[in-house]
């Protein structure tokens, strides 16, 4: 977490361009990929860490999450690019001295690798109908579905997405999902869909309800996607309120 010195972190924009019709909030983040090891360890750090913010009322904000193959995300939105320039934790840093420096020396000893880049949300292909923009507050469970494609398909992927949520509008589906566009520091293109839940039981129980809802013939239009992506990576995770911060509010 070395490179939050300077700039905080932390899943999507398409050719390093942003297209207003299709994503309406960009998101930095920091991710940590942190050895299996030293899970406790980071961990232990990074509340230590919340907690200094919290003691210096730092005036930044972010989101957690970590995936089942312990990688942990920062997540903050940004209004644009020109946010990366903010040093918000300048004036920590000073006031906390070596300690914030070993602080850091200490996080880099719970990974090999780690890095920062940008991701967009994007509603046109995001499915969650009755006005609702975030997961359920109860709702810290996540299924996240990686899906890779080659400059050559981006069409033809996007189009299949708008079908399926066409579908799941149409069959009145109640399995609600967020899509995100890779963006600046990605090497590849890439959707990304979350879905959330209350816990691994629950996220079972709306997939299979889900595949009721939707009809057997589902496959039809989710090949409309699978015939044009490269691969795609499935992971389970959640949601982490303890690691997350915001300011206090006056």
């Amino acid at each position: 977490m070395k490179t939050i010195k300077t700039t905080f972190v932390l899943a999507l924009i398409l050719c390093f361009t942003i297209n207003s019709a299709q994503a309406q909030q960009l998101f930095q983040i920091h991710q940590d990929n942190v050895k299996p090891s030293k899970v406790a360890e980071y961990e232990k750090i990074a509340k230590e860490f919340n907690e200094a913010s919290t003691t210096h009322n730092l005036q930044a904000s972010w989101v957690t999450a970590m995936s089942n193959d312990f990688r942990y995300f920062y997540i903050t939105p940004i209004e644009n690019f020109a946010e990366l320039d903010k040093r918000p934790f300048a004036d920590m840093a000073k006031a906390m001295g070596d300690k914030f420096g070993d602080m850091f020396n200490r996080f880099d000893k719970c990974y090999d690798s780690h890095g920062t880049y940008i991701m967009a949300s994007d509603e046109e292909l995001s499915y969650m109908p009755e006005g609702k923009t975030t997961a359920p507050a109860d709702e810290n469970y996540r299924k996240w579905f990686y899906l890779y494609y080659t400059p050559k398909n981006a069409k033809k992927v996007r189009e299949g997405m708008k079908a399926v949520k066409e579908l799941y509008t149409s069959k009145g589906s109640k399995a609600y999902y967020r899509v995100y566009r890779n963006g600046f520091g990605s090497m590849e293109s890439f959707y990304l869909v979350s879905v959330s839940a209350k816990d691994e039981i629950d996220s079972a129980q709306k997939g299979e309800a889900n595949k009721e809802v939707l009809g057997p013939d589902r496959w039809e239009t989710f090949n409309k996607v699978m015939n044009n992506i490269s691969r795609m990576e499935e992971y389970s995770g959640k949601m982490r309120p303890d690691l997350s911060y915001s300011p206090k509010k006056d």
